[in-house]
C-alpha cells in the first residue's frame, strides 16, 4: 500500500500536463501512486497519460465516458485510490522537488493528522513566482497536531483541496465528497477542516499554483459563478446535521458573505446584467443562515440592504479612493515644493562638521562596513554624532542601545542629509540627497568585486534587469572615497564606476572582527547559530543566479549533504540576503531548520557572526569568500554551473582556475571532498594562500580605525600593514588615498 495516492484530474490541459506529472514521478519520494483521471479531454490529454502509464507502473489512467467536471472526477478517482494519504493535483500546478519527501517526513513525527495543510506558491505565466501571502500562519501553528476550533485562524488559508493531503481512511469514514459544480471546493474543505480531529502543517512550498494568463476556471465571465451559493447551502446542510459542529455557523455565514461580495467586486467574474441578480441571491442566503443574535462584521452590512445601495456604497468607495489618492499626489507635491524650499534655506546653512550619517543595504540597520565604522567612532571619536538612517520602527528596534536614528523620508532625514558632514553607506544614496559642497561622501561597497559590476553589466541584460546603470553611475558621481580592501578591487571599481572619486586603501571595515578574532569570538558565533561544542561547522552560502527570475536556483539537495556529512557536523545554509524574503526559504530551507537537519543563518543580519561559526566554506561566486579567506580556514567551490552563470553574469576573475580552494563540479563531488577530509588537506591550504595574498591585502584589523581618523577626524595614521604573509601592503603617506 502506497503512502501517497496523488489524483490528477484532467481536461483540456494537455500545454501543461506533462510537467505535472514529471513534478509528481520525478519526486524523491518513490512511495506513491498516481490516479489520472481523463475527464473526457478534447485534446490529447488522454494520449498523454496513456504514454506515461506505458512507462511507468505507478500511473494508472481512467478514461471517463462523459465529461463531469473537476469534482466528479475527483471522486471518480477515489474508490481506486489505495494510499495512506490522499493528494488531489490540479493537472495545471506542480510540485515542488522535494515536497513528496518533507510531507511524508512531516505527516510520521505528527502521528498521521487527519489533514496536513502545506504551503504554495503562486507561479506567474509571466515568470514571477510570490509565496502566499499568509505562510505565517502555517509557521506560527507550531509542530503538534490541532483542530480548527483550536487555531480558527489556520481557516484564513486559501480554502481549496489542493494544499492539503487528507489521511484516506478519515475521508472514507466521514464519507467526504465533490458535488457537481464551478465551487466544488467549498463543500470538500469547510466540512474537512471542521471535522478533523488532528490538523497538522508543513511551513514549506509544497506546490508551485500556475497563475495562467487565460483559461482559469474561476476568471472566467459567466454565470457559473451563481455556482457558489448552492456550494455554501451545501455546507450548511452538513452543519445542520451535525449538531456537534454548529459553533461554526456563525463563521460560515460571515465567509459565505464575504467570499460571495468579493465575486461580484471582480470586474472578470459575472456579466454585468447579472450583477444585480446575483447580489439578492446572496443577500437572500445571508438572511436565511444568519444565527440569531449573531452580530454581523460592518463589511458586510451592505447584504442586509437593497441593490441600490451597494451601488452607492461601491460609488462612495470608489470616490474615497479616488480622492485619497489625488490628496496624496497634491501632499507629494507640496511636501516636494516645501523640501526644495528646506533644501535652499538649508544649504546656506553650514554643515555640521560633527555629525555623521551612516545608512546600510538600503537603509535595512547597522550593518556592515558602515556598522564598524559607526563603532569604531563611538569609541575613539566621541565628539561626531552619529546618525542612522532607517526605512522603519522594525529596523530602528534592532539598532544597538543609545543609537541615534531618522526614518526615511522624514524631515528629520531631510535636515540630516542636509547638514551631515559625512555620509557612509555602502549602497548609492537616493536621487533626492543632495551633495554639499565641503561634505564627504564615503562608499564603502558590500564586498570584493568578483562579478561583473556598474557599467560592465551593459552587456549582460540578464543581470540588469531592473537596474538603471546611467541612474546608478549619476548617483556614484557623488562618491568622494570609495574603500579598497586590495589593489584588484581598487582596479575593478575604477574601472565598473567611471566616477569622480579617491580610493581610499583602508581594508574593508567590517572584516576587522574576522582578522582579530580569537577562540572566544568563534565559541561565542557557533553558540548564537546553535552549532553543538566538537561539531564541524559547513558553511553553504550561494549567491543569487541572474539567470533565473527571482534569482534563486536549488544547486544542491541540501537534506542529502547534511545526511551525507553524518554525525559530528552540522550544515549551516545562508542564502543571499536579496532571497531572504521571497520563496526561496520555504522550498524547504525553513522546514529543514525546524527539524533540525540543518541552520538556516539567512535571517542573521551580521554575516561576519555566521562566518565565524564555520569551519570550513561551501560556496559557489559569492563575494564572502574573500571575506572567508582572512580567517584562513579551508573554503571549497562548487561551481556546477559555471558556463551558466559567467554567460550570465560575468566574473572578473576564473575562480575554477585560481580558486581558493578545491572546486566540485558535481553534489556527489562536493559530499566527496568534504567526507574524504580533502577539504583541508595541504592542497586545500596552498590554493587558499595564493587566493588569501591577491584578495584582502589591506585588511589588518584595523580597517575602521583607519577610516575614522584619516577620513572623519583628518589625523595621520600608518598605511595598512600586509594582512597575508608575502601580500604587498599599502606604503604610508600619498598612497593611503589614491586618485581614480
Amino acid at each position: 500500500m502506497p503512502r501517497f495516492s496523488v489524483i490528477i484530474p484532467c481536461f483540456k490541459v494537455q500545454a501543461f500536463l506533462r510537467e505535472c506529472l514529471d513534478s509528481v514521478l520525478g519526486q524523491s519520494w518513490r512511495d506513491l501512486e498516481v490516479i489520472a483521471v481523463d475527464d473526457r479531454s478534447p485534446d490529447g490529454c488522454g494520449a498523454i497519460l496513456d504514454e506515461y502509464a506505458a512507462r511507468d507502473a505507478r500511473v494508472r489512467v481512467l478514461h471517463l465516458p462523459e465529461n463531469v467536471g473537476l469534482g466528479r472526477a475527483r471522486n471518480a478517482g477515489l474508490p481506486h485510490a489505495r494510499g495512506d494519504y490522499l493528494f488531489f493535483l490540479d493537472s495545471d500546478d506542480t510540485l515542488t522537488p522535494g515536497a513528496l519527501a518533507a510531507t511524508a517526513a512531516r505527516l510520521a513525527e505528527a502521528g498521521d493528522p487527519d489533514v496536513l495543510v502545506f504551503d504554495y506558491a503562486r507561479a506567474y505565466w509571466w515568470g514571477g513566482t510570490r509565496r502566499n501571502a499568509l505562510a505565517r500562519v502555517l509557521t506560527e501553528a507550531g509542530p503538534a497536531p490541532f483542530t480548527a476550533a483550536e487555531r480558527p485562524e489556520i481557516l484564513d488559508l486559501l480554502m481549496v483541496v489542493w494544499n492539503k493531503v487528507y489521511r484516506r481512511d478519515f475521508v472514507e469514514r466521514e464519507g467526504f465528497a465533490f458535488p457537481p459544480g464551478y465551487y466544488e471546493d467549498t463543500p470538500w474543505t469547510f466540512p474537512v477542516m471542521f471535522s478533523a480531529d488532528r490538523i497538522a502543517v508543513l511551513d514549506r512550498i509544497c506546490l508551485n499554483y500556475r497563475q495562467r494568463r487565460q483559461g482559469n476556471i474561476l476568471s472566467t465571465t459567466s454565470r457559473k459563478h451563481f455556482d457558489v451559493h448552492e456550494q455554501y447551502e451545501r455546507v450548511f446542510a452538513f452543519l445542520d446535521a451535525r449538531p456537534h459542529l454548529a459553533r461554526w455557523r456563525p463563521f460560515l455565514h460571515a465567509k459565505m458573505g464575504e467570499h460571495c461580495l468579493d465575486i461580484l467586486s471582480k470586474p472578470d467574474r459575472l456579466p454585468p446584467a447579472d450583477r444585480a441578480e446575483f447580489f439578492r441571491r446572496t443577500a437572500e442566503l445571508f438572511r436565511a443562515h444568519r444565527p440569531e443574535g449573531a452580530e454581523v462584521p460592518a463589511a458586510l452590512r451592505v447584504l442586509e440592504h437593497g441593490w441600490p445601495a451597494y451601488l452607492l456604497h461601491r460609488r462612495a468607495a470608489r470616490a474615497a479612493r479616488t480622492a485619497e489618492r489625488r490628496g496624496r499626489q497634491a501632499r507629494e507635491q507640496v511636501t516636494g515644493r516645501l523640501g526644495r524650499a528646506r533644501s535652499a534655506v538649508h544649504v546656506r546653512r553650514p554643515l555640521d562638521e560633527d555629525l555623521v550619517l551612516y545608512s546600510a543595504f538600503s537603509h535595512r540597520g547597522a550593518l556592515g562596513d558602515p556598522a564598524a565604522i559607526h563603532a569604531k567612532a563611538r569609541e575613539i571619536a566621541p565628539r561626531l554624532r552619529g546618525v542612522w538612517v532607517v526605512r522603519g520602527a522594525e529596523e530602528a528596534a534592532l539598532l544597538p542601545p543609545d543609537t541615534d536614528y531618522v526614518l526615511l523620508g522624514s524631515a528629520a532625514y531631510r535636515r540630516a542629509t542636509e547638514r551631515a558632514a559625512f555620509l557612509v553607506n555602502n549602497v548609492n544614496w537616493p536621487g533626492a540627497v543632495p551633495k554639499r559642497p565641503g561634505s564627504l561622501h564615503i562608499h564603502t561597497h558590500q564586498g570584493t568585486p568578483l562579478k561583473y559590476m556598474g557599467v560592465d553589466l551593459l552587456g549582460r541584460p540578464g543581470a540588469r534587469l531592473g537596474l538603471d546603470v546611467p541612474q546608478m553611475l549619476r548617483r556614484a558621481d557623488r562618491w568622494d572615497v570609495s574603500l579598497v580592501a586590495d589593489r584588484y578591487s581598487e582596479r575593478v571599481w575604477e574601472r565598473a564606476y567611471p566616477c569622480h572619486f579617491a580610493s581610499a586603501r583602508t581594508g574593508s571595515p567590517r572584516n576587522d572582527v574576522l582578522v582579530n578574532a580569537g577562540p572566544a569570538d568563534t565559541a561565542r558565533a557557533r553558540a548564537r547559530l546553535g552549532v553543538p561544542d566538537g561539531h564541524t561547522a559547513v558553511l553553504y552560502a550561494p549567491t543569487r543566479r541572474d539567470y533565473r527570475r527571482g534569482g534563486h536556483v536549488d544547486r544542491l539537495d541540501l537534506e542529502r549533504l547534511a545526511a551525507d556529512l553524518g554525525a559530528g557536523h552540522t550544515l549551516v545554509v545562508r542564502l543571499h540576503p536579496s532571497l531572504a524574503g521571497g520563496p526561496a526559504r520555504g522550498l524547504g530551507l525553513a522546514e529543514l531548520h525546524r527539524r533540525g537537519v540543518l541552520v538556516d543563518a539567512t535571517g542573521e543580519p551580521h554575516v561576519e557572526q555566521v562566518l565565524l561559526a564555520a569551519d570550513v566554506l561551501v560556496t559557489d561566486y559569492s563575494a564572502l569568500m574573500a571575506d572567508y579567506a582572512l580567517l584562513d580556514r579551508p573554503i571549497v567551490l562548487h561551481a556546477d554551473d559555471w558556463a551558466a552563470y559567467t554567460a550570465s553574469r560575468g566574473l572578473y576573475v576564473d575562480l575554477t582556475a585560481e580558486p581558493p580552494g578545491h572546486v566540485a563540479r558535481s553534489q556527489r563531488e562536493l559530499t566527496w571532498l568534504l567526507t574524504s577530509g580533502a577539504w583541508r588537506d595541504e592542497e586545500s591550504a596552498r590554493l587558499r594562500s595564493a587566493f588569501r595574498r591577491r584578495f584582502g591585502e589591506y585588511d589588518d584589523g584595523r580597517a575602521a580605525e583607519r577610516v575614522v581618523r584619516t577620513l572623519l577626524l583628518g589625523e595621520p595614521m600608518p598605511a595598512p600593514r600586509a594582512a597575508v604573509p608575502g601580500a604587498r601592503a599599502a606604503t604610508p603617506g600619498r598612497d593611503l588615498l589614491t586618485s581614480s
